[in-house]
């Protein structure tokens, strides 16, 4: 059998939108890593039965609104 054929297995921690974390093992990041969702269980439309909440830190969103803060678009 291949040797190194496998990826590392080690635990991380994952932290929800609500700021609760828990720990858990996956081949994602590096050992002690955190892994923070921007969507979960506990925000997603799908599992809350209510409107989607944008819980954009850091990500996409921010960056859009600051790249085009100042543009004003009409007539």
């Amino acid at each position: 059998m291949k040797k190194n054929l496998h990826p590392d297995y080690h635990e991380i921690e994952v932290v929800m939108t609500d700021g609760s974390s828990f720990k858990t093992r996956s081949t994602w990041g590096k050992e002690s890593d955190k892994l923070k969702l921007e969507i979960d269980p506990k925000s997603h439309p799908a599992w809350t039965g209510g409107k989607a909440n944008i819980n954009d830190s850091e990500g996409q969103v921010a960056r859009f609104e600051k790249r085009f803060k100042g543009i004003k678009i009409g007539k």
